[in-house]
């Protein structure tokens, strides 16, 4: 806590002389841009720094009090970007990408300087050169979008947020930022809901990044504070009511062998089991029996259960449907979360729990049997909401606002699309 209180009084301290030295400057980078010289011929050598405004990728924690410094000084340059009017939305009726040359490319590399992702050297033209190729990844990578280059309806969307939402936004997850840092401790786990993103945190450090399958809009992953204390190894999957209230019985009446297909079973309140050719499946009836999926590879958590107490009932979990991490919104669950390379996870959280390497893991998964672990020192997790932050200075980082938590429409991208 020593070292993490040092870094935010001296990012506080160097926001403050950064404003001082550089107030005069900042408040003419708009009119500078305006005013950038052309450029663009395709024999200039390409020079990475007319790209760059700070590395994306980051080992500090979301939550942590380097990240509140470096938001507030991201506000400070926000509310800097608003004062000056802000920016013009791109048009967004074309796919623009490296090798194009287009009118429309003008107001794009206006957009990406005044964000700090195009330096103002690279001037203003109308080739999509490789100055804005690499602006264009940047950005994307900023917003969690799939760093391909290329404008698409997402990007575009991301990109036309007008300033001031987007400052609004920052002002939003600073409050909550400041909550929290500081106050999770030196190991634990953390859910970004709206970045559907986990990250393994050890002494204000990430060391294991996980992309996440979140709840749907109408299904949501709650806010979590509780403590890892369970690992399940090829566990059973009780269907909770809502998912056969919404799901399986909507199933069972388009076709009866759903279940037997699925190697669900089903019990009653008594503990015995039910024959699903003896219920009424045109009622709701079958609310009141347990669904419970035998551990396999078609299993809905596949591999691995990773339990804390929640009176929510959520919990992490495998997968067998390993395509959805590979979707751009990935806010597909019923609430719970689903974890992509989960075992490097798991590893990670029964370090301390005697007995159970990797190896040891890996041949329990192997063996196919339904294994309880107790963790000897229950890991911290959380599930939070954190929309917008930074990791340093001009690495803003923004998310779809999916759950419409941070008060503007415009930050609801996915569902509007």
């Amino acid at each position: 806590m020593r070292t993490s209180r040092r870094f935010f009084l001296s990012g506080a301290s160097a926001l403050a002389a950064t404003m001082i030295a550089g107030g005069a400057r900042a408040q003419d980078v708009i009119a500078d841009i305006l005013k950038s010289s052309g450029r663009g011929n395709w024999d200039d050598q390409f020079d990475a720094r007319a790209s760059q405004g700070g590395k994306v990728a980051s080992t500090l924690p979301i939550v942590s009090l380097q990240t509140v410094a470096f938001t507030e000084q991201a506000i400070a340059q926000y509310q800097n970007i608003v004062a000056q009017g802000g920016w013009e939305p791109v048009p967004d009726t074309k796919k623009l990408q490296l090798g194009v040359i287009d009118p429309d490319v003008v107001p794009l590399r206006r957009r990406l300087m005044i964000s700090g992702d195009l330096a103002e050297s690279a001037g203003l033209s109308e080739a999509f050169d490789s100055y804005v190729d690499a602006a264009v990844k940047r950005f994307q990578a900023r917003h969690g979008l799939p760093s391909d280059g290329t404008l698409g309806q997402y990007s575009y969307a991301a990109m036309n947020v007008s300033a001031q939402v987007r400052l609004g936004q920052l002002q939003t997850n600073l409050q909550r930022l400041h909550e929290r840092a500081g106050t999770l401790g030196n190991r634990y786990v953390l859910v970004d809901i709206p970045g559907a993103q986990i990250e393994a945190v050890e002494n204000d450090r990430v060391v294991l990044r996980h992309t996440a399958v979140v709840g749907k809009i109408d299904r949501q992953t709650p806010i979590v504070d509780s403590k890892i204390n369970e690992i399940i190894v090829n566990p059973y999957w009780n269907a909770p009511v809502s998912i056969v209230r919404k799901d399986i019985i909507p199933l069972m009446r388009k076709d009866p062998n759903y279940l037997k297909d699925s190697n669900i079973r089903l019990f009653a309140p008594d503990g015995s089991e039910v024959d699903p050719l003896t219920v009424d499946w045109s009622t709701d009836d079958a609310e009141k029996y347990r669904f419970r999926q035998d551990p396999g590879a078609g299993n809905a958590m596949a591999s691995v259960k990773i339990n804390f107490p929640s009176p929510d009932g959520v919990y992490m979990h495998d997968t067998p449907q390993q395509s959805l991490f590979g979707k751009m919104m990935r806010f597909d669950s019923s609430g719970c979360v689903r974890v992509q390379n989960v075992r490097d996870l798991v590893t990670w959280i029964l370090r301390d729990t005697p007995g159970w390497s990797r190896q040891h893991f890996e041949a329990a998964i192997k063996s196919g049997e339904n294994i309880p672990v107790q963790v000897t020192n229950p890991v911290p997790v959380f599930f939070l909401y954190i929309s917008a932050w930074s990791t340093g200075p001009g690495v803003v980082q923004f998310r779809d606002d999916i759950y419409g938590l941070d008060g503007a429409n415009e930050l609801q991208i996915t569902s509007a699309l």
